[in-house]
C-alpha cells in the first residue's frame, strides 16, 4: 500500500464528510493593492470568471458593481489593517448578474511582511439552505413524539432523541458507544440487530416492524413498531442507519377498534367511487343502496321525498302530517323473500306521524332500533304482511337515517339486518350517515340539475319554431334533439323575406343552461327581426355580432342563408360556424366552402359571403356540432359521414333528418339543431 493506510484503518485521519462539499467553499486572495493574486477552481465556477480573466485584475472593478465599490473599498482597508470580517456582499457574476456571496476574511503576512487579504467564499442562498434544513432537523428530531436511534456501521448507539430517552429509561450519555444488547437485553436483540444488517447491506428501509419486549423504563412488556432507514451522504457513502421508534401497545389492545376504522373509511372510499357516478336520481338511490348491503346491512332500502321527485323542491314534513315518500331502490345482500317488504321501487308511499321513516325525516336524526320486537316493527313495515315477511326473513335490527343535503331532509335510508347476528351500534350509525350524507348531496345536485334542465329544455323549446315555416317552392324539415346531459343554446329557423325568398338559419350558443338558451332566445329574436330588413347575410351577421357583444360574455357561431328562388341562387354568411353541405340534384355532396368569420361577439371582423347556385331538387343542409361531433374521434369523421349520407338522401327529408339522427347522433353529448332544405323541381 505505499506506506499508506486505508481511511478505514488509519488511526490519524478520517474519510471527509460532505458538508463542505455541499457549501463548494472558495477561496481568494487579494494583495496589498486589491490585486488578485489567487484564484481557485470554485470561486470560478461561483462566479465564472477564470484564472487568466481574474488574476492580476482588481477585485473592485470586476467583481464589484459601481455602486457597491466604495463599501467593498472600505472592508478591503478594514481586514488589511487587521480587522476581520465576515458577512454576505453582492458579487458581480461573469454574465453581468449579482450573487449574494457569504465571506470569512482575513489578513494574511507574506515573507517580506506584506499584507494579503484571504476570503473564503460560498453561495449565500446555500449557505441559508443548509442553516434552514439543519435547524429543521434539529427541531423535528428533538420535538417529536417518536423515538429517534442513529447507530454507526458497527450498529454502536450514536446517539438518541428525548423521545428515545423516555421510551427507553436509560439517559442518552449511558448508550453512545455501546450495542442495543448492552443496553436494552429486555428487547429482542437479535432479531432487531438482523434487520439493521439487512438494511446497511441492501439500503432498503424496513417499515413498522413490530417488536415484543421491555425498556429499563418498562415493568412489564410492551409493543414496539421501529421503522429503520440506511444514512447515507451526499456521496452515496453509508454512514449508519437510523431507527424511529413508536409505542404501539395501546393501538395492539385496540386492534378491534382499529379494524373497524380502516374498515369504514375503506367503505366510505369505495362509496366515494361508486355513488353518484351520474345526475340521475334513481341511479344514485341504487348505488346507496347496493353499496349498503355491500359493507353494511342485509337489506336496504332508498326513498325520497316525493316532492323531491315529482317537483324539485323539499317540502319539510312537519306536526302531526302523514310523510309521501317515492321508493327509489331496494337491495338486499343474498336473495330474500324480505326485499318484497319494502315499497316497491318506483310506487308511491304514505306512512303517518307516528311511524319510524316519518320521525327520521320530521327530527333530520337517525333513528336506531339495536333489536325489533313484534310492537317495534308494526312501526316500521308498511304492513302486517311486510311486517310478517320481514320477522320471518330474521330481520332483528334496524336503522332509519335521514338523507341530508344543504340542511335538508330529501328522504330516509332504511338498514336491516337478518342474517347478520350483530345488532347495529352506534359505530355502524356514524357510518350509515356518513353514507347517506355523501348519497343526499349527490341527489340535490341530480335534483337541482333536473329542475335547470327542465327550465332550460322549456325555455328552449318555446324559443324554437314548433315547425318551419312552408315555403313556395322549397320543401323542409328541421330537428333539435337536446343534449343527454346539460341542455345548449343549439338554435335554427325559418324567416320569410319576400316572394320567392327565404332565410335560413342556424346557430350555436356557447355555454350550457338556461343562460346559454337566454341568449339563444335573444339572438333569435334580433335575427327575425333583422331578416324583416331583408339585410345581406354579412350585413345581418355584423348586426348580430354588435347585439352579441352587448350581451356581456356570450359567444356564439351562426350561419345565415337567403334562398333566392327566382334567381336560383344561395347566398350564405358564417360567423365561425361549421360548413353547410349542399348535395346536388343527381347525388353527391360537398362541404360548401364559407369565407371564415370569426364567432358573434368576438367583434372587429368583417364577414365573408359565398353564392351557389340552386338547381331543382338541390339539397342544404344546416347543423350544429352536436351532429357531426363525437368524443375521441376527429370531427372530419363526422363531416365525411354526413356528406355521404346526404349524397344518398331519399325524397322525404322528414325521413332523411330522422336517418341522420340515428346515424351521427343517437345519444348527442351536446344539442344538436339541424335545418334541411330542398328546392322543389
Amino acid at each position: 500500500m505505499n506506506g499508506y493506510a486505508t481511511p478505514d484503518h488509519d488511526a490519524v485521519t478520517a474519510a471527509p464528510g460532505g458538508l463542505l462539499d455541499l457549501l463548494k467553499v472558495a477561496a481568494v486572495v487579494l494583495d496589498g493593492g486589491g490585486h488578485i493574486a489567487l484564484w481557485s477552481p470554485e470561486i470560478e465556477q461561483l462566479l465564472g470568471y477564470t484564472a487568466e480573466e481574474a488574476l492580476r485584475q482588481r477585485a473592485d472593478t470586476l467583481l464589484i458593481a459601481p455602486e457597491n465599490r466604495h463599501r467593498g473599498r472600505e472592508l478591503f482597508a478594514q481586514v488589511r489593517s487587521g480587522d476581520r470580517w465576515a458577512g454576505v456582499f453582492p458579487l458581480r457574476h461573469r454574465d453581468g448578474t449579482e450573487r449574494a456571496v457569504e465571506f470569512r476574511t482575513m489578513r494574511l503576512l507574506d515573507s517580506e511582511g506584506q499584507p494579503h487579504l484571504l476570503g473564503l467564499a460560498t453561495d449565500a442562498t446555500t449557505v441559508r439552505k443548509v442553516e434552514r434544513d439543519l435547524a429543521l432537523s434539529h427541531s423535528l428530531v428533538h420535538q417529536t413524539p417518536l423515538g429517534i436511534a442513529v447507530f454507526d456501521n458497527e450498529l454502536r448507539w450514536v446517539g438518541v432523541n428525548p423521545a428515545l430517552e423516555r421510551i427507553n429509561g436509560v439517559p442518552e450519555e449511558a448508550v453512545l458507544g455501546r450495542r442495543l444488547g448492552e443496553v436494552l437485553p429486555g428487547l429482542d436483540v437479535e432479531v432487531i440487530e438482523a434487520r439493521m444488517r439487512h438494511v446497511l447491506k441492501t439500503g432498503r428501509p424496513l417499515l413498522d416492524q413490530q417488536t415484543i419486549g421491555r425498556t429499563a423504563g418498562d415493568e412489564e412488556d410492551r409493543a414496539y413498531s421501529e421503522s429503520y432507514h440506511r444514512i447515507e451522504d451526499t456521496d452515496g457513502r453509508v454512514l449508519g442507519l437510523a431507527m424511529a421508534v413508536l409505542d404501539v401497545t395501546e393501538r395492539q389492545q385496540a386492534a378491534a377498534e382499529v379494524a373497524q376504522a380502516r374498515q369504514h373509511l375503506s367503505v366510505i372510499a369505495d362509496a366515494g367511487v361508486r355513488i353518484g357516478t351520474t345526475l340521475d336520481l334513481q341511479q344514485t338511490a341504487r348505488e346507496l343502496a347496493d353499496v349498503v348491503v355491500s359493507h353494511l346491512a342485509d337489506l336496504a332500502a332508498v326513498d325520497v321525498l316525493e316532492s323531491v321527485v315529482a317537483h324539485g323542491t323539499i317540502a319539510p314534513v312537519s306536526g302531526g302530517a302523514p310523510a309521501e315518500f317515492r321508493a327509489l331502490a331496494v337491495a338486499a345482500g343474498y336473495p330474500t323473500d324480505a326485499i318484497h317488504a319494502a315499497d316497491p321501487v318506483g310506487e308511491l308511499a304514505t306512512y303517518g306521524s307516528s311511524r319510524i321513516i316519518t320521525q327520521c325525516v320530521r327530527r333530520a336524526r337517525p333513528v336506531l332500533v339495536e333489536r325489533v320486537d313484534t310492537k317495534m316493527m308494526r312501526r316500521i313495515a308498511r304492513d302486517a304482511r311486510a311486517a310478517q315477511t320481514l320477522r320471518e326473513a330474521g330481520a332483528h335490527s334496524y336503522m332509519a337515517v335521514p338523507l341530508m343535503a344543504r340542511g335538508k331532509v330529501l328522504g330516509t335510508l332504511t338498514l336491516y339486518r337478518t342474517v347478520d347476528e350483530r345488532a347495529f351500534d352506534d359505530r355502524d350509525q356514524v357510518l350509515a350517515s356518513e353514507l347517506a350524507a355523501r348519497a343526499a348531496i349527490c341527489i340535490d345536485n341530480a335534483r337541482l340539475y333536473g329542475r335547470e334542465r327542465g327550465t332550460a329544455l322549456t325555455l328552449q323549446r318555446s324559443l324554437l319554431p314548433t315547425t318551419p315555416a312552408e315555403r313556395e317552392g322549397l320543401d323542409i324539415a328541421a330537428r333539435y334533439r337536446p343534449a343527454l346531459s346539460e341542455v345548449g343554446g343549439d338554435w335554427y329557423d325559418v324567416l320569410p323575406l319576400g316572394p320567392g325568398r327565404t332565410g335560413l338559419v342556424v346557430g350555436d350558443v356557447m355555454g350550457k343552461g338556461v343562460q346559454a338558451s337566454a341568449i339563444m332566445g335573444q339572438l333569435s329574436t334580433a335575427t327575425r327581426a333583422l331578416a324583416r330588413l331583408d339585410l345581406p347575410p354579412a350585413e345581418l351577421l355584423r348586426h348580430l355580432d354588435d347585439i352579441a357583444g352587448s350581451l356581456g360574455d356570450a359567444i356564439a357561431t351562426c350561419v345565415y342563408a337567403v334562398c333566392d328562388l327566382r334567381a336560383g341562387i344561395c347566398s350564405l354568411s358564417s360567423a365561425g360556424h361549421l360548413p353547410p353541405v349542399l348535395a346536388g340534384p343527381d347525388g353527391g355532396a360537398t362541404l360548401v366552402d364559407v369565407p371564415g368569420g370569426v364567432p358573434l361577439g368576438v367583434g372587429g371582423v368583417e364577414f365573408g359571403t359565398v353564392e351557389l347556385e340552386l338547381a331543382p331538387g338541390s339539397l342544404l343542409a344546416l347543423y350544429t356540432d352536436g351532429l357531426v361531433e363525437k368524443r375521441g374521434e376527429p370531427i372530419d369523421t363526422g363531416l365525411t359521414m354526413l356528406t355521404r349520407l346526404l349524397g344518398n338522401a331519399g325524397p322525404s327529408l322528414q325521413r332523411t333528418s330522422d336517418s341522420l339522427l340515428g346515424a351521427l347522433s343517437p345519444e348527442p353529448d351536446d344539442d344538436v339543431a339541424l335545418l334541411l332544405v330542398r328546392t322543389r323541381p
